[in-house]
């Protein structure tokens, strides 16, 4: 049964969001010097927003300011009122730090607890949550969510892949958690194992935490014989639950938008972009209270569609790549998405890969490192990774070099997969 929100029309939705949006942009005015200085700069002011397009005269907001404001710049709330902290592995630099206020965990359950039943999970289900546990909002995020719903959470966070195994067989969920790269690992151990994934008590897959293709759906639903449905989020925004596809249409996610606003923008201009093309995501929250966000780019392509199993709510298709692992190769954009799709189209490899990016002379150099299936005889390896090579120049227009590795010796991770290694000079 669907809640309130999810009944909205799309005027009533909007209703509610105007008079969101207004009190998230004077909230952040008042208590965050930050926006406090970026509206001025910009020559706007919280009064200036009187309709829902008007939030395109307002300043986005990158990852870098906040990293310029760690670790608490960005709260709006006084500390003591702060519930909970997580933070980004700060990998590319410091990590980006969020807040909750007792409030805005109440909201991050509901959503994430609306997510779980759009992807078909209902109250009572065992849910097995493989999502890696602590500063990373993937696991607390889901477990919450999971209990709100009725579900019974089965807390095992990531690593250890035959222990994952040995609790799906016994425990028996119904529904897993876990990033869709580290899902085609948990796949592998059943069959190591020598059992069959496809007998297991999963029906469920819900997978985030990483971009991941039509083609791996159909891997993950044909190996495991699951429903494998996307779900959206990031720590800056909320967490996951931000966009969850639903299982009856498969269609695109279904932005929660009764709490978090979405443009498209131009990444080179920053233009809105009409519904329907694509660009740049970026999202308004409309109720946080610890850490509103106003107008944060996420780095996601997507485009806006119009609601379907929600039809008051917008999607947005599967994300495409991102501006910020997009790579210019002798001129030619690609992303790590589109050799994803290629090499699960191509007999005999895994889906587990690697781009290395190295300099050879004056020109950049891309080599696509790719475990063969372990059922892949030795003689069957070259013609695949020379198969993935044509395709990849027919269909992007530029060459690379694909080398097919033995399997299992690319590093896996129960967290979110390193696709791209840059060795380039500089």
């Amino acid at each position: 049964m669907l809640d309130e929100a999810e009944r909205l029309s799309v005027d009533e939705l909007r209703t509610v969001q105007l008079e969101r949006l207004k009190w998230t942009l004077r909230h952040a005015y008042d208590n965050v010097a930050h926006y406090r200085r970026a509206f001025d700069a910009a020559g706007v002011h919280p009064d200036d927003c009187r309709e829902l397009a008007d939030l395109a005269r307002f300043p986005t907001t990158s990852k870098a300011d906040l990293r310029d404001n760690y670790p608490f710049g960005m709260f709006a709330v006084p500390e003591g009122e702060v519930r909970r902290i997580h933070a980004s592995s700060g990998t590319t630099g410091r990590p980006t730090v969020v807040g909750y206020t007792e409030h805005d965990l109440d909201v991050w359950a509901t959503v994430m607890a609306r997510s779980i039943r759009a992807a078909g999970g209902r109250p009572g289900d065992r849910l097995h949550n493989a999502y890696g546990y602590g500063l990373f909002t993937g696991g607390l995020g889901a477990h919450y969510g999971a209990e709100r719903l009725g579900c019974t959470v089965i807390p095992v966070s990531g690593g250890m892949t035959p222990r994952q195994v040995q609790l799906i067989t016994d425990f028996r969920p119904r529904i897993i958690m876990v990033t869709p790269s580290y899902m085609l690992t948990v796949i592998d151990e059943f069959e190591k194992q020598g059992l069959d994934p496809r007998k297991s008590s999963l029906e469920i897959g819900i997978f985030g935490a990483e971009p991941w293709t039509e083609q791996m759906r159909v891997e993950m639903e044909e190996r495991a014989g699951i429903d494998a449905v996307d779900i959206y989020g990031l720590s800056e925004v909320m967490g996951p639950g931000v966009a969850q596809e639903c299982v009856e249409t498969k269609d695109g996610l279904h932005i929660w938008e009764d709490h978090f606003y979405p443009e498209v923008l131009d990444p080179e201009t920053g233009a809105v972009l009409p519904d329907g093309e694509p660009g740049e995501l970026v999202f308004t929250s409309l109720t946080k209270q610890a850490m509103p966000v106003i107008r944060y780019r996420t780095r996601d392509l997507t485009r806006l569609q119009p609601g379907t199993a929600r039809p008051g709510m917008r999607r947005m298709e599967k994300i495409t790549g991102r501006t910020d692992d997009m790579i210019i190769l002798r001129g030619v954009n690609l992303f790590p998405t589109q050799i994803e799709e290629i090499i699960l189209r191509t007999p005999g490899l895994a889906p587990h890969f690697q781009l290395v990016l190295t300099t050879r002379g004056r020109m950049d150099h891309l080599t696509v490192q790719v475990e063969a299936r372990p059922d892949c005889p030795p003689d069957r390896r070259d013609p695949a990774g020379a198969d993935v090579a044509r395709t990849v120049k027919d269909t992007v227009g530029t060459s690379v070099e694909v080398v097919v590795v033995e399997p299992e010796t690319l590093g896996r991770s129960a967290g979110k997969i390193q696709r791209l290694v840059d060795h380039r000079e500089r």
